[in-house]
């Protein structure tokens, strides 16, 4: 594939087509007549020799090919658009713009709220949009971050990808006030006999490997996609949940709820801001990335040790 030969304005055209699925729309969308966009359409049939949109009765469907297009030309469109924004220099007081970031609820309500009430005050103009991190995170790393300002995440589950640390923080499990067993101490047979509340994705992976490796499978009875809701799932209960030390002293007056030591020496948690090596020399992003770190320092280490 030359891609010197290609005209890059297709793609533009590609991504309406195959999301409005009708010339005109598609055409009305980008600012194209409907005759541009017709020879458009033929110009990428031609290309692909593939139809791309198929007439089913009075509308067009996706051909197989179209349905596999359209997602990675969605993505082809943010990288290229994220490529030819990229500046030189950058005054975050002048600038007006918003950067994706993904991130779990941990890292937003214990991060993502610092960074933005900085970014309040020295960046008027500047826009932050935290998304929910993904599952396909670990298997699709790459894509998500090319179409994406940053992940917030922790060490141990991605890698092979530039990362500037953030802050400590560590491992601690949540039980009832009430709990009818557990005082003020775990014992690992605990962990095997208790139920457990868990967040249901994959992204604490090195304190759930550790905990195969001591040998303890966890009889998960209720999983929720959100770290913020564990505590209101232990309370009441005998349930028991691994959560971050930040957050179980952030949630700790909201639910009747307390924290409890993990009756090994749990790994450490390092969070950090992960970014695709295209926004690597990108002024914007470095103010980004340099603004994050400042803020990061502020969460002083050892901090989360004062339950």
């Amino acid at each position: 594939m030359n891609l010197a030969r290609l005209d890059l304005n297709l793609v533009v055209a590609l991504r309406a087509l195959l999301e409005e699925r009708n010339v005109t729309r598609a055409g009305q969308r980008v600012g194209l007549s409907q005759p541009a966009m017709s020879a458009a359409l033929s110009r990428l049939r031609r290309h692909f020799d593939d139809d791309l949109l198929a007439r089913v009765g009075g509308h067009y469907e996706l051909t197989a090919l179209g349905q596999v297009l359209l997602d990675r030309t969605s993505t082809a469109y943010d990288v290229l658009e994220r490529l030819f924004a990229s500046q030189a220099y950058f005054d975050p007081a002048k600038e007006n713009r918003e950067f994706k970031l993904m991130a779990s609820d941990y890292a937003v309500a214990i991060f993502g709220t610092e960074l933005a009430r900085v970014i309040h005050e020295e960046a008027p103009g500047i826009r932050l949009r935290f998304s929910q991190t993904p599952t396909t995170v670990v298997d699709d790393t790459a894509t998500l971050l090319s179409a994406s300002d940053g992940l917030f995440m922790p060490h141990g589950v991605i890698s092979d990808f530039p990362a500037t640390d953030l802050y400590d923080d560590r491992w601690v499990f949540l039980v009832a006030r009430d709990h009818p067993s557990v005082d003020d101490r775990l014992t690992r047979k605990d962990l095997a006999r208790l139920p457990w509340v868990t967040y249901q994705r994959t992204y604490d992976a090195p304190a759930v490997r550790q905990l195969g490796m001591l040998g303890i499978e966890p009889r998960v009875e209720v999983s929720v996609d959100s770290f913020q809701s564990l505590p209101l799932l232990v309370a009441g209960t005998r349930r028991i949940a691994l959560v971050q030390a930040r957050m179980a002293r952030m949630m700790e007056p909201i639910a009747a709820v307390k924290v409890v030591e993990p009756p090994y020496e749990a790994v450490p948690l390092r969070e950090a801001l992960w970014w695709h090596p295209v926004h690597t020399h990108d002024a914007a992003h470095i103010w980004l990335r340099d603004t994050a770190a400042r803020v990061g320092a502020r969460l002083a280490p050892g901090a989360e040790r004062h339950l």
